[in-house]
């Protein structure tokens, strides 16, 4: 579909408004300036790209589910000749996680931009628990729901021909300096490598970058031992205790046997999780 609405384009083929639709990582968080706000990786491409406008619709904890609802109506009235698509790690985090909605919705957003002309970024998400440490049983429950949604991203970003950015395989993309002091987004270093990889990414749709973005950190506010040990009283273990609970609810919902259940003599093949 994507070729179709670009075949004959010839000449150049500049930014002139970029979308941002997502959670806390397309929001910024991670990243942050003067004032108490959040810059991330946004308004970065916005400037290596030369975009005059930037409507970056992304919230903290959204899903996929916020997207399909609420972000791409807004995204879809900027008319954007690019837009990053970055979401579903808080939905492999949650105990309701349903990866056939995941991909009727997600596959809902990206037609939508790409049939208005957008050439659109998303991504495949790392193994996070090479970031964050979880307990082995449910560190494996994560790996198999990450893999189920990376699946999903690849299928509905080939089926409407929009680039991948491969964070498994994005060079530094492991290295503890990538990461804020939380371990769950991007430090300022981890922005501005995502932000280059989606300006690589859309050079490859033949837009023209006129920017570059550096990876040498500047703008950013510094973090002290202080704010470590604030956002860890504060935030960090009450998120574990919530999500840890999640996924321990249906780690043990799932395994629990059923009572009085006589046993199958033809037990069916394992379900996936696959759409």
């Amino acid at each position: 579909m994507h070729d179709a609405i670009t075949a004959g384009t010839t000449g150049p083929r500049p930014v002139r408004s970029l979308a941002v639709l997502g959670d806390s990582v397309a929001e910024g968080m991670g990243d942050p300036i003067a004032g108490r706000r959040w810059r991330g990786f946004a308004p970065l491409l916005a400037e290596a790209v030369g975009a005059a406008a930037l409507t970056n619709m992304a919230s903290s904890g959204a899903r996929v589910a916020d997207l399909w609802r609420d972000q791409l109506p807004a995204a879809l009235r900027a008319a954007p000749d690019a837009a990053v698509v970055m979401v579903g790690m808080n939905d492999t985090m949650r105990a309701d996680f349903d990866p056939r909605l995941l991909w009727q919705q997600l596959n809902h957003v990206v037609c939508a931009l790409v049939d208005t002309g957008a050439d659109v970024v998303t991504i495949r998400y790392h193994d996070h628990a090479r970031v964050f440490r979880l307990p082995g049983p449910l560190r494996r429950l994560l790996r198999r729901r990450i893999d189920s949604l990376n699946r999903i991203l690849t299928e509905v970003a080939e089926a409407h021909g929009a680039k991948i950015v491969d964070l498994d395989r994005l060079p530094g993309a492991y290295h503890p300096a990538a990461w804020s002091v939380d371990r769950l987004h991007p430090s300022e270093l981890g922005h501005r490598m995502l932000a280059k990889a989606f300006a690589t990414s859309l050079a490859e749709f033949g837009r023209t970058i006129p920017g570059e973005v550096s990876l040498t950190c500047s703008g950013g506010v510094p973090t002290s031992r202080w704010d470590h040990a604030r956002w860890l009283l504060g935030k960090g273990i009450p998120w574990c205790l919530s999500r840890t609970h999640d996924l321990s609810t249906h780690f043990l919902r799932t395994r629990r046997p059923k009572p009085d259940q006589p046993p199958n003599p033809h037990p069916a093949e394992p379900s996936s999780e696959l759409p």
